[in-house]
This record gives C-alpha cells, sequence and structure tokens, in this order.
C-alpha cells in the first residue's frame, strides 16, 4: 500500500508538473491569462468605487468619464489655494503628456476642486490653462463634491486659518488613472514623480482592449 500511495504521489505530481508546463506555454503563445501590468502606483483593476464623475467644467458644460473612452484620463481632487500638492502634480501630469508625444493627446487630466466656495468657474479655467490648455477643471455644490468625494474614497476637510478666508484643506493627495474604457485602474500617490506616472500611463495606453 505504501507503494502504491508513493507512485500515485509522484504520478500526481508528473502531471502538475505537466499542466504547469502547458499553461506557460499557453501564455506563452496567447493563449492563457493576460500577464498582470507593472504599474507602479496601487493597481486598482476592479475596483467597485470611482465609477462616475458627473459634473460642470470651467465653462458651464456637463462632463462625466464617459465622453472620455479611448483616453487616459487622470482624476486628482484638490483646490486653487493649494500651496505644493496640486501645483506639483499638474505639472508632473503636463510634464508626463508632453513627453509622449503624440500619445499624449490621449492624456486627459481632470482636476475637480474640494473647494467651490473660493474656487470660482473662471478662476479654475485660468489655473488649469496655466499647466496644460487641454486640462478640464470641474466644480459642484458642496452636497455634489461630497458625492464625489464619497465614491472616490477622497478625504478633505477645511482647516481654519488666521481669518475666515484664509482657510486651507486637507485632501487626499492622489492621482486616479482610468483605462481606455473609463475603468479605473490605478491610484498614483503625490511624491512618486513624473517617471512613475508616466510608466503607468503608458502601460495603459499599450493595451487592447
Amino acid at each position: 500500500m505504501k507503494k502504491v500511495i508513493g507512485i500515485s504521489r509522484n504520478l500526481g505530481l508528473a502531471a502538475l508538473l505537466t499542466i504547469s508546463l502547458g499553461l506557460t506555454a499557453c501564455d506563452q503563445l496567447g493563449f492563457g491569462s493576460k500577464a498582470k501590468p507593472s504599474f507602479q502606483g496601487v493597481d486598482l483593476t476592479g475596483a467597485e468605487y470611482a465609477r462616475s464623475l458627473n459634473m460642470s467644467d470651467q465653462d458651464g458644460r456637463s462632463r462625466s468619464l464617459a465622453e472620455f473612452k479611448g483616453k487616459i484620463p487622470v482624476v486628482f481632487f484638490g483646490y486653487t489655494q493649494c500651496p505644493d500638492v496640486c501645483p506639483t502634480t499638474l505639472a508632473e501630469l503636463a510634464e508626463v503628456k508632453r513627453s509622449l508625444g503624440a500619445d499624449g493627446e490621449r492624456v486627459q487630466g481632470i482636476f475637480v476642486t474640494i473647494d467651490p466656495e473660493r474656487d470660482s468657474a473662471a478662476l479654475l479655467k485660468a489655473y488649469v490653462a496655466s499647466f496644460d490648455p487641454s486640462f478640464i477643471a470641474l466644480r459642484g455644490s458642496d452636497e455634489q463634491t461630497k458625492a464625489v468625494a464619497k465614491e472616490f474614497k477622497v478625504y478633505f476637510a477645511k482647516v481654519a486659518g488666521k481669518t475666515p478666508e484664509s482657510y486651507t484643506m486637507d485632501h487626499t493627495a492622489a492621482s486616479f488613472i482610468f483605462d481606455t474604457q473609463g475603468r479605473v485602474r490605478v491610484f498614483s500617490r503625490y511624491g512618486s514623480g513624473a517617471s512613475a506616472l508616466a510608466n503607468d500611463i503608458k502601460l495603459l495606453l499599450a493595451e487592447k482592449n
């Protein structure tokens, strides 16, 4: 009985090895599952949030994620009076867009204000244009802003200043990168740098859906 068990075990291992080799061969030939992209940001593939974004842009036009299919939308939540995180993030995205040449036309920067109290449409228009004329700024009511932040699991809170008008905003410092089918794929943390952002955008641009 011991010998039979031993033989069965060896045969089982051999069968598993054969199956494993077979799957590897299939993957190499393109019949197996796709290789997982090597994102430098946090992989959000399959996430059940950040699925919708419907607000008015700097020109008062209603915008949604659905209209950007075929492009790579990069969404960032911030405010125009942000001293460092917001301008740095938008500058890096603009740099990446330029570095991609013709492919840069398929990258859509989207800035969502978390401070609609001070960020008027006119101010947002001038702000995003200073980084890249193609960037879109979205603005909503307090209720809409809270609802969108909840959908994206984004944190923000007002921090009192010396005067009622000089408050600042604490907020999630990261960009959400979507694929060409409008699905959120990457959470790119602030501080990762332009090269990491470029890497993840290039991977999504190269995908065949």
